[in-house]
């Protein structure tokens, strides 16, 4: 079964990677539909995404499965519950379902159908038994297992309605970055890649900042400068115009370079063109914070990586096929619900 697999989805990934016409014709129509879904974005994702479809990839992600992965003797119908914040963002839950042997019942987000479509069609191509696993639809009824990605609030919705069935149910989750200042440009430089991709609306985008007393944001300012071009997409130019009009309102502290907003808050969720910050006095406090806030962080980014389990600069948006949401092994699940 692991073999097919591979070269499945090794098959995705070339179709994915393809230039074209057909594909530059869905990412135009899902930038009308969705103009936070840049072009830029769109690739982005589309690279991450064939980037992880190659046959080492797949090889060291299934591995740790090969004596549990086999043809289910009864496929269950798993209800997908699909987020649209950023593009093909439902991509590994699909995966996960279609690698486990099991039919994927998908409610697609109203924000990212264009793209999803397309990605299941591809998926189809790949492998003929992984089109007769699909089944997209817009209410989920008798689903056997439920993953569903949303809010806090639409978290309870899921609760409420499918908590009776094996389920993974995703709430909110923040990144934050730590800052020593000593970081240099180009290292700053990469962070940016962590706040400013896909317009700071995933997950695992930074949005919050642990900095040491006194922390010099002049610095970060400037590190950060290459990204003042982001002021050229009129939605995000206008949240940022929103939020700062709000803080003078009110009086409320901040410092900005004109894109982007700094304020401190305790809370790492911060709104878009905002970036909420907490200071640390020594490392014993740092892991302390971080520690208390577990269940509410996606990723913890720090220069090369060099603080323990973080990730280094610019790669909190570059997960492999082993980084789970929310640190939940979806694979392990499906495979678990199995027997």
């Amino acid at each position: 079964m692991i073999d097919r697999q591979i070269n499945a989805l090794c098959k995705l990934g070339d179709l994915m990677a393809e230039d074209s016409a057909e594909r530059a014709r869905i990412i135009e129509k899902a930038g009308h539909s969705n103009p936070w879904f840049t072009r830029e974005n769109v690739l982005t994702a589309l690279n991450g995404i064939t980037a992880n479809l190659r046959k080492e990839e797949i090889e060291t992600w299934l591995e740790p499965y090969a004596c549990q992965l086999r043809q289910p003797e009864r496929p269950l119908n798993i209800g997908l519950v699909l987020a649209g914040n950023i593009p093909m963002v439902g991509f590994h839950d699909i995966l996960c379902v279609l690698v486990s042997g099991h039919r994927a019942l998908i409610k697609m987000s109203s924000q990212d159908n264009e793209l999803t479509s397309w990605m299941l069609g591809k998926m189809g191509e790949a492998d003929q038994e992984y089109a007769s696993r699909i089944q997209v639809t817009n209410r989920l009824e008798n689903p056997e297992a439920i993953i569903a990605t949303g809010s806090n609030n639409s978290s309870r919705y899921f609760e409420h309605y499918f908590g009776k069935y094996p389920h993974i149910i995703r709430k909110n989750r923040n990144s934050v970055a730590i800052l020593t200042g000593e970081e240099s440009m180009e290292e700053l430089q990469e962070l940016g890649k962590d706040i400013f991709r896909y317009f700071g609306m995933g997950c695992r985008n930074v949005s919050g900042l642990l900095v040491p007393p006194g922390y010099n944001f002049e610095t970060l300012f400037k590190g950060l400068e290459p990204y003042q071009d982001i002021m050229q997409h009129h939605k995000y130019a206008n949240n940022y115009d929103y939020q700062l009009t709000i803080r003078l309102m009110k009086r409320l502290p901040h410092v900005t370079n004109g894109f982007l907003l700094l304020a401190e808050d305790p809370s790492f969720a911060s709104p878009m063109a905002t970036l909420h910050y907490t200071t640390y006095r020594n490392r014993g406090e740092l892991q302390d914070r971080l520690r208390e806030n577990t269940e509410l962080l996606q990723c913890v980014v720090s220069a090369g990586g060099r603080y323990p389990d973080s990730i280094p600069f610019g790669q909190s948006q570059q997960p492999s096929l082993r980084d789970y949401a929310d640190g939940v092994d979806t694979l392990k699940f499906l495979i678990s619900i199995s027997r």
